[in-house]
C-alpha cells in the first residue's frame, strides 16, 4: 500500500488517500503510437456455420505475430528472479462477447521459453508467444436463440522484439454463425484449426457465465504472491483497506461528542428489550443505522467518480487543488478546537424510539447524526481524498468507516454490563481530535502545496526553472504534521495516565504515525534529489545543442518495461555520473500517450519503438542511437559525442 494511500486514513487513524495513475487506460491502448505497424494479425473462426439452440461449439481466436516479433502470456505478469523487482511483463488479454450464448473459459496456447536481451542487458528466458497461436473459447447457443449469434473479439497486446517494444493495442475481429432447427453434424468449416481444443472443458459448465468472458484462462496455472510461505490473496490490499478504515471509525468513538452517548443508547435499547436476544437484535438494526450513514456519505462520491474522472478535476485545475487545502486545513484548526460546528436545534429534537427494528435503525442514524460536530472534519476530509479512487473502493472504506464506528453498539446490546467500563469523556478524548486535526492539516498541506506547484507551472510552463528541492517543500509540511501528531499523542498520554500498557501502546501508535511519514518524505526527498532527468522539449533540445552541449534522450513510457529494465543503467554508475556532468543535458521523453511529443521526435529519426536512446554533442556527425545498449556503450557514445577517444 502507497503513501498515497496511507494518507487518506492520515484523516482518522494517519491515512489520507490519492488515485493512483493507470497506465494501461483503454484510450492509451487502443492507439498505436505514430508511424507503428501493426505486428499481430487476428481473426476469430467458429466451429460450425452453423448451430441449434443448446448446441456446443468452438470459437477460435487466431493470432499471427511477425516473424521476430513476440507477446507475452496470458495471465499473471510473468517474472524472472534476474530481474525480480524491475520488470514484469503486460499480460496478453482477450475479450469474447455475445449474446444468446453462454461462454465458458479461455484455453490459452502454451507460451514458449525463449532467450532474449529484449529485457536485460544479459540474456535471459522469458515466456512468450511467437508466430501463429490459437485460443479457444467454448460456447453453448441458448435454447432460445433465433436467427444468428454475433461475436465480438478483443484482444489485447504488447509486441517486443528483441530490441524494443510497440505501445500496448487492441485489435478487434467479429464471427457470426446462423442457428438452426436441428444440430449439424460434420466436420468444422476448418478441422485443423482445432485440432488443439480441450473438449473436457463441456463438463464444467457450472463455471460459465452468459455473454462474456475476459482474459486469462482459467487452464493457465498462476503463482500468486507469498509472505512467509503463505499465499497472498488477490484482494489483500482492499482487505487492509477495510481493516484501517474499520479501526478509523472505532476511534471516532473517543471523540467528545460520541464517547458520552454510547451509555446513553445502550441504556435505552436495553429499557425497550424484553430479553437478552432481543436487545441484541435491537442493538444490530442500531448498529445497521451507524453503517448506512456512513455508507450513505460514501454512495454519492462512489456514483461521481463512476461518471468523471475526479482526479483530473481535483488535481489538473490549480484553484480547485488549493481550495480543498484551504478547506480541510480550516476542519484541521476546527477540529482542534478553534472552533465548532453546532448543528441546528431541530436535528437535535429528532430522537426515535428503539423499540422495533425500524426504530433502533433510525436510532443508529440519528446517532452517527449527532457525531457531527466532532468527526464531520474527517468526513470532509475523506471525501476529497477518496474522490480519487475506484467506486468500488470508496463504499468498502466507507462502510468499513460505519462497521468499526457501529462495532461498540454490537458488543454493548450483546453484553450490557460491560457500559460501566466505557470511558469518560476528559482529556483523552480531547488528544484523539488534536491527533485528528494535525493530520488533517498533514493532508491540507499536501493539497495547498499541490495547487502551488500547479499554478507555478501553469504560468512558467511544464518545466519551469526551479531547484530540485523546491518541488518537495510541501512533502516536509506534510511530515512535519505527522511527526507532531504522532509526538503529541506520546507527551500527552504520558501527561494524562499511569498505566503502562495504555502508555505503551499509544507509544507504538504515536511512533507509526511519526516514523511512517518522516521516512516516506526523506526518501522522496533523496529520490529527487536524485531525479537528474528533464522533460524532452522540442526547444530545450535546439537550445542544448546550439549551446554545444552533450544532450542525452531517453525515450520511455509507462508501459514500456524493456525501458524500465535499461534504465536501471541510464540511473546507477559509471553512467550516471556522465550524465550529472555540467556539459549533458540529460532529457526524458515520456511517450506514455500518443500525443507526447517524443513521437514526433522520434519519427524525425526514423524510428517507431521504445525503447530508444538518442546522444547528441558536438563530436558527432549524426546522433548516436540504441534501442538497447550496456553501461560501457554509452559511455563510449558520450565521449565520442564530447569529440574525445573512445571511453573503452
Amino acid at each position: 500500500m502507497n503513501f498515497r494511500l496511507a494518507i487518506l486514513f492520515v484523516s482518522m487513524l494517519g491515512s489520507l488517500a490519492f488515485g493512483q495513475f493507470d497506465p494501461f487506460g483503454q484510450d492509451d491502448a487502443l492507439a498505436g503510437p505514430p508511424g507503428a505497424n501493426g505486428r499481430l494479425t487476428l481473426r476469430a473462426v467458429p466451429s460450425k456455420a452453423s448451430v441449434a439452440p443448446g448446441e456446443e461449439f468452438v470459437l477460435a481466436v487466431e493470432f499471427s505475430l511477425q516473424a521476430g516479433w513476440h507477446t507475452w502470456p496470458a495471465g499473471d505478469p510473468v517474472t524472472t528472479a534476474e530481474l525480480e523487482g524491475i520488470w514484469q511483463s503486460i499480460p496478453t488479454s482477450l475479450k469474447v462477447s455475445v449474446d444468446g450464448a453462454k461462454v465458458g473459459p479461455v484455453q490459452w496456447p502454451e507460451p514458449h521459453l525463449t532467450p532474449t536481451r529484449a529485457v536485460s542487458e544479459n540474456e535471459v528466458e522469458i515466456l512468450m508467444y511467437e508466430g501463429r497461436q490459437v485460443a479457444y473459447v467454448p460456447m453453448i447457443a441458448g435454447t432460445d436463440v433465433q436467427g444468428k449469434l454475433a461475436i465480438a473479439v478483443e484482444f489485447f497486446y504488447q509486441a517486443c522484439d528483441d530490441r524494443v517494444c510497440d505501445m500496448p493495442r487492441t485489435v478487434t475481429s467479429n464471427a457470426a454463425l446462423g442457428v438452426v432447427a436441428a444440430p449439424v453434424v460434420g466436420d468444422p468449416p476448418d478441422a485443423a484449426l482445432f485440432g488443439g481444443f480441450d473438449q473436457r472443458v463441456f463438463s464444467r459448465q457450472a463455471e460459465w457465465g452468459d455473454g462474456t468472458v475476459e482474459t486469462a484462462s482459467l487452464e493457465t496455472e498462476t503463482k500468486r504472491p507469498s509472505f512467509l510461505g503463505f499465499e497472498i490473496p488477490e484482494n489483500a490490499g482492499l482487505v487492509v483497506l477495510a481493516l484501517l478504515s474499520a479501526i478509523g471509525g472505532l476511534v471516532l468513538n473517543l471523540t467528545p461528542c460520541v464517547l458520552p452517548v454510547i451509555p446513553i443508547k445502550i441504556m435505552a435499547i436495553s429499557q425497550h428489550a424484553d430479553s437478552p436476544g432481543q436487545s441484541m437484535r435491537l442493538g444490530l438494526w442500531m448498529a445497521a443505522g451507524v453503517i448506512a450513514f456512513w455508507a450513505g456519505i460514501g454512495l454519492p462520491v462512489a456514483f461521481l467518480t463512476s461518471v468523471i474522472d475526479p482526479s483530473r478535476l481535483i488535481f489538473g485545475t490549480w484553484w480547485i487543488t488549493l481550495g480543498i487545502g484551504v478547506i480541510i486545513a480550516a476542519m484541521g484548526v476546527g477540529i482542534m478546537g478553534v472552533f465548532n460546528i453546532t448543528l441546528p436545534q431541530k436535528v437535535y429534537m429528532v430522537n426515535p424510539k428503539a423499540d422495533s427494528a425500524h426504530g433502533s435503525f433510525m436510532f443508529g442514524v440519528m446517532t452517527a447524526v449527532l457525531g457531527l460536530p466532532c468527526f464531520g472534519f474527517v468526513a470532509g476530509a475523506l471525501l476529497a481524498g477518496a474522490a480519487t479512487l475506484p467506486s468500488s473502493t470508496i463504499l468498502v472504506i466507507f462502510t468499513s468507516l460505519g462497521v468499526g464506528m457501529a462495532l461498540p453498539y454490537i458488543v454493548l446490546s450483546a453484553k450490557p454490563g460491560l457500559v460501566e467500563r466505557i470511558p469518560r469523556t476528559g482529556p483523552a478524548s480531547e488528544l484523539v481530535k488534536h491527533v485528528m486535526g494535525l493530520l488533517l492539516l498533514a493532508a491540507a498541506a499536501f493539497f495547498v502545496g499541490a495547487g502551488i506547484v500547479a499554478v507555478i507551472q501553469k504560468t512558467a510552463g511544464p518545466a519551469p526553472d526551479l531547484p530540485w528541492w523546491w518541488k518537495q517543500t510541501h512533502w516536509w509540511f506534510v511530515g512535519l504534521f505527522g511527526v507532531a501528531a504522532g509526538g503529541w499523542l506520546i507527551v500527552r498520554t504520558i501527561q494524562i495516565t499511569k498505566k503502562k500498557s495504555i502508555i505503551a501502546w499509544m507509544v507504538i501508535i504515536g511512533l507509526i504515525l511519526s516514523v511512517t511519514p518522516a521516512v516516506y518524505v526523506v526518501g522522496k526527498t533523496m529520490k529527487a534529489r536524485d531525479d537528474f532527468w528533464i522533460p524532452y522539449t522540442h526547444a530545450l533540445l535546439e537550445e542544448s545543442i546550439a549551446e554545444g552541449k552533450v544532450v542525452v534522450i531517453d525515450f520511455t513510457a509507462e508501459w514500456c518495461l524493456n525501458c524500465k529494465a535499461l534504465e536501471v543503467i541510464l540511473n546507477r554508475d559509471p553512467v550516471k555520473s556522465q550524465m550529472l556532468m555540467s556539459d549533458v543535458v540529460p532529457l526524458i521523453a515520456d511517450n506514455t500517450v500518443d500525443t507526447a511529443p517524443g513521437w514526433e521526435k522520434m519519427a524525425e529519426l526514423g524510428q517507431t519503438g521504445i525503447p530508444l536512446l538518442v546522444i547528441y554533442g558536438p563530436g558527432l556527425d549524426e546522433p548516436f542511437q540504441a534501442n538497447s545498449y550496456t553501461a560501457q556503450v554509452v559511455m563510449d557514445a558520450l565521449a565520442q559525442a564530447r569529440g574525445a577517444p573512445d571511453a573503452g
